[in-house]
């Protein structure tokens, strides 16, 4: 692990490191690894694979402006866990889709999600919701985040010897990044991403969101993904750019 400057909220991205071109949200399509062979109309009703309200309620808002209703999966906390054991998002996304749909007989799309911070070579990464133990809270995972960039911090004024805002090495660059992968009855569908590219900041701003938004400062709004209501988080977020790419695969079918 690598460490970093205690961010200043008056730093600009470029500063942070963050190119301000990267900053909006992105969406790609995961593309040839599909198969739409058992997909033949649009499904009016998506069922989640998780546990998670504030997911629930961000997929929900977002597909009823296409008409399209978002359920939980029933049952889904007595269904047998899925071993999380793949090495990217992508992975992950397709063995929770392919589990969890196996014996259920509607569309079913599960996420995979997490923060990847430069100065800490991309972690925690898909280890986001487990990095400070496997029962952590967002608090204990952000407080391992700030304690982990610190500690980089530490390393490289040691090294550089100079003031950390005279040489520049201190780097808050940090994405989100969102794989879906959609199935039905085990066979995945489609999978898309999404991505939002921001900065880590040291003190937390904001009561919405969960997980690392309130410390993940959205340069072109000035604000930490915490600080911003659910429409207009969804709107520029990862999962959000994810999601819209799905709906649009979905808007496909008749």
């Amino acid at each position: 692990m690598k460490p970093t400057k205690p961010a200043n909220t008056e730093d600009t991205p470029s500063d942070l490191g963050l190119r301000t071109s990267d900053s909006a949200a992105r969406a790609t399509d995961l593309g040839p690894r599909t198969s739409d062979s058992r997909l033949r109309t649009r499904p009016s009703s998506l069922f989640l694979a998780s546990s998670n309200p504030g997911k629930l309620l961000e997929f929900r808002e977002a597909a009823a402006l296409r008409n399209v209703t978002v359920q939980p999966l029933p049952g889904f906390a007595q269904l047998p866990v899925c071993i999380e054991d793949g090495t990217t998002f992508e992975e992950n996304a397709r063995k929770k889709a392919i589990h969890y749909s196996r014996d259920f007989s509607g569309s079913v799309f599960a996420d995979d999600s997490g923060i990847c911070v430069d100065a800490l070579d991309g972690a925690p990464g898909i280890y986001s919701a487990r990095f400070a133990g496997p029962e952590a809270t967002d608090q204990q995972n952000n407080e391992k985040l700030l304690a982990d960039l610190h500690q980089v911090e530490a390393l490289r004024c040691a090294q550089a010897l100079q003031p950390p805002i005279q040489h520049r090495l201190f780097n808050r660059a940090a994405h989100y990044i969102c794989v879906i992968a959609l199935a039905q009855a085990g066979q995945v569908i489609t999978a898309v991403e999404g991505r939002v590219d921001g900065v880590i900041i040291d003190e937390p701003r904001g009561a919405s969101g969960f997980g690392y938004d309130p410390y993940f400062s959205y340069p072109p709004l000035g604000k930490t993904l915490a600080e911003i209501s659910p429409e207009e988080k969804f709107a520029v977020s990862h999962r959000g750019a994810a999601f819209r790419k799905l709906l649009d695969f979905l808007s496909t079918f008749k």
